[in-house]
């Protein structure tokens, strides 16, 4: 049976009804705080008639009759007084505004519950924030809480999202062990879950605990607004970076805090190291690396060691060099990235001898993405073959002078793996998925700010830039548009930033390679000879 379409009211006209239900929610809003006097003296009236007929029906009946001839007597009185009927008026007015006014009384102090959960907080503060020796001390056994608790403010549930606490100047709140043991204190006893970033205020010994709102996971891949050589690592709380961009969260456009990324020859952070759990985002997080290059023009050249195919909608797109997953592949692909910074060096030598500019190919942005390398050592080790990662040593140290920027994502499990090179030239850091403080602090060189928790989303995670603060971050989501099990609305946005496919140089069987990987050499300048290496080509292995 044919199903009937919708009617067009309901089809095409939903943005008008949503837009007709504002209008009507304004209007309404509006004209109640216009009509907010009249509403309090009606509803003052309605009080005051309650109750008269109340004392009306309460009167004995032997009574009732001197009653009403005492209120005619009243009302001939009002009447035949100057003025009489208009003050009876305003009177009868002022006492129904009076009447009708808001009742409702404003709590003040914390409630029964939440009093008791001070209380225990407090008590479990006692053995961190006093001694013996102390003669009126701050925090002591059944001592009162609100001495040193203040500016406090809990949520629906109970629970604490704002607190301030005073301790005693002899903490050593210079130690870090000191305060990440009052930190893991309060993060147990306020309740686990939630992210809580804590403010220490060593000269006025104050600690400030606060809930921080979870990131938005609505960003997508979208077209940033970036110049060349900026790349979009995620987006932040709003006071943790200067910078905002336009996105769109779902459907509404905004402005967000962004974690932005500069790398060539003037980026104090020219390479990127990615780390996380299995399925924590760190392969999104080169799949978005990979689309910003393209859009600016770059040329991408992916190794993948884990062989799940997560970048197979790259290969063979304009601007992808290859994308190579196996030993072989990946230590051809490595051998040429190192040449061809060697070759760019070269390049760049011979044309600055010459007084004049880098050569255009030189120029061009070449990015190197390596995912999970450690498994392609692994593998080399088995052949008997050389590490593929010790060909990276070329492009990290002498690759920033030549537009070339180097992404690793690596898992925890593996890191022991990479070589000393990586971690000493991979100066942008991040980490993604759940993670304990040690092992974040491994990582980005200094503990994060927040608590981190057992369960979080798909690319959360944090960022690092050189020795600046650690960032929270919520990598856009960007997964693989081969798979199913992504919605298909975020997969469509990765197909409609991809560039348009290449035709293989070798034909159908050609395998997953791009373009050659060949350059042409420079022309020779004028000054010392210096003979560049032939650059072989790189052959693709079979599909």
């Amino acid at each position: 049976m044919a199903r009937r379409p919708l009617p067009r009211i309901l089809s095409s006209g939903s943005a008008s009804l949503a837009r007709g239900r504002e209008l009507a929610r304004t209007a309404a809003d509006s004209a109640t705080d216009v009509l907010h006097p009249l509403l309090v003296i009606g509803r003052g009236l309605r009080v005051l008639a309650v109750a008269g007929r109340r004392k009306w029906a309460g009167t004995p009946k032997d009574k009732r009759g001197p009653a009403l001839f005492l209120a005619a007597a009243c009302v001939l009185v009002v009447a035949l007084v100057p003025y009489g009927p208009l003050l009876a008026l305003i009177t009868v007015m002022a006492a129904a505004a009076w009447a009708g006014r808001d009742r409702t009384q404003a709590t003040s102090g914390p409630s029964e519950a939440e009093a008791e959960r001070l209380g225990s907080l407090y008590e479990a503060l006692v053995p961190y924030f006093s001694i013996a020796e102390d003669p009126a001390p701050l925090f002591a056994h059944g001592g009162e809480w609100d001495r040193a608790f203040s500016g406090y403010a809990f949520d629906e549930a109970g629970r604490v999202t704002r607190l301030r606490i005073r301790y005693p100047a002899y903490f050593t709140d210079g130690e870090a062990a000191s305060r990440a043991r009052i930190e893991a204190l309060l993060h147990a006893k306020s309740g686990r879950g939630r992210e809580y970033l804590f403010a220490w205020d060593e000269e006025g010994n104050q600690l400030d605990l606060s809930v921080l709102a979870p990131l938005a996971t609505g960003i997508t891949a979208q077209r940033f607004v970036t110049s060349p050589g900026e790349c979009v690592l995620g987006f932040t709380d709003p006071d943790g970076v200067p910078r905002t961009l336009p996105v769109l969260d779902g459907d509404e456009p905004r402005d967000a805090s962004a974690v932005i990324w500069r790398t060539g020859p003037r980026s104090a952070e020219p390479h990127l190291l990615a780390v996380g759990q299995p399925g924590s985002g760190t392969s999104t997080l080169l799949r978005s690396l990979a689309l910003q290059a393209l859009h600016h023009g770059g040329d991408v050249l992916v190794v993948e060691g884990g062989g799940s195919g997560e970048f197979t909608c790259l290969a063979g797109r304009s601007g992808v060099l290859a994308v190579e997953c196996g030993p072989s592949g990946a230590t051809a692909a490595l051998e040429w990235a190192a040449q061809e910074t060697e070759r760019r060096l070269i390049a760049t030598h011979r044309a600055r001898e010459a007084g004049r500019g880098a050569p255009e190919d030189t120029r061009r942005p070449l990015w190197i993405l390596l995912d999970r390398p450690s498994v392609l050592g692994h593998l080399a080790s088995a052949e008997g073959c050389p590490d593929p990662l010790a060909l990276l040593q070329v492009p990290l140290r002498h690759g920033r002078a030549v537009h070339v920027t180097v992404a690793v994502a690596e898992q925890f499990d593996h890191l022991e793996l990479l070589h000393d090179v990586v971690w000493a030239h991979t100066r942008a850091r991040v980490v993604l998925g759940p993670a304990g403080i040690q092992q974040i602090a491994d990582v980005l060189g200094v503990p994060p700010h927040t608590t981190p928790t057992a369960q979080v989303p798909r690319g959360r995670g944090y960022a690092r830039l050189g020795s600046g603060p650690v960032h929270r971050l919520q990598v856009p989501a960007t997964p693989d548009p081969y798979d199913d099990a992504a919605g298909p609305a975020l997969r469509q946005a990765v197909l409609d930033l991809l560039p348009e496919r290449e035709a293989a140089p070798g034909g159908p069987g050609r395998g997953i390679l791009g373009k050659p990987l060949h350059h042409q050499p420079p022309a020779q300048a004028q000054g010392p000879a210096i003979d560049a290496p032939e650059l072989p080509e790189v052959a693709a292995e079979a599909p």
